[in-house]
């Protein structure tokens, strides 16, 4: 318990340290991404929350929204996932990511092609991993660039004559973060 208290302490100590010293950021963020077996690769949008903690360490909390449509177009994927990601700078703009999702996601099925499944709505927990790049282009505004491959098993429905389709994907996104 003792551990646990000094952890907390010193986290909180770090967050207002370094909110004094302006760093934080926030800022909308654009992407590309494509699931493996989605029918195309999609455009999603959202904000992202960077804290940076020390020159190597910093953290991102993030929401997006992003559709999708899997086995030509019978059922439309659509998500809000909220996403928490540990940052490691091992030079000034380079970093690497870490971190984990939570997706509320609907699944609705087009009825004229499959009546035997019903539209969902589920919360599910992925992972992603990555890299990129933070450049700052101003004495407030930071340009953002980066690619995470994203772990997520949707459960979808069986689809006839189709089977389960794979939802890892890839995204690349495009970010500005303006200093708070």
């Amino acid at each position: 318990m003792f551990t646990k208290t000094l952890v907390v302490m010193g986290f909180i100590v770090l967050m207002v340290n370094q909110a004094n010293a302006g760093s934080i950021s926030l800022g909308p963020q654009i992407g590309y991404y494509k699931s493996q077996d989605a029918d195309n690769g999609s455009i999603m949008g959202g904000a992202a929350l960077r804290l940076k903690f020390t020159p190597l360490l910093g953290a991102e909390a993030s929401i997006n929204y992003r559709q999708e449509k899997y086995a030509n177009g019978i059922v439309t994927v659509r998500s809000w996932p909220v996403m928490v990601t540990g940052l490691l700078y091992p030079f000034p703009i380079v970093y690497g990511a870490i971190g984990a999702g939570w997706y509320n996601t609907t699944f609705d099925y087009d009825q004229s092609r499959a009546p035997l499944l019903t539209d969902q709505t589920l919360q599910q927990f992925g992972w992603h991993f990555g890299g990129g790049l933070e450049l700052p282009v101003g004495p407030n505004l930071k340009l953002t660039g980066d690619i995470r491959y994203v772990f997520l098993n949707y459960k979808f429905q069986t689809i006839p004559g189709v089977g389960e389709p794979k939802s890892d994907f890839f995204v690349v996104t495009v970010g500005l973060l303006f200093d708070l």
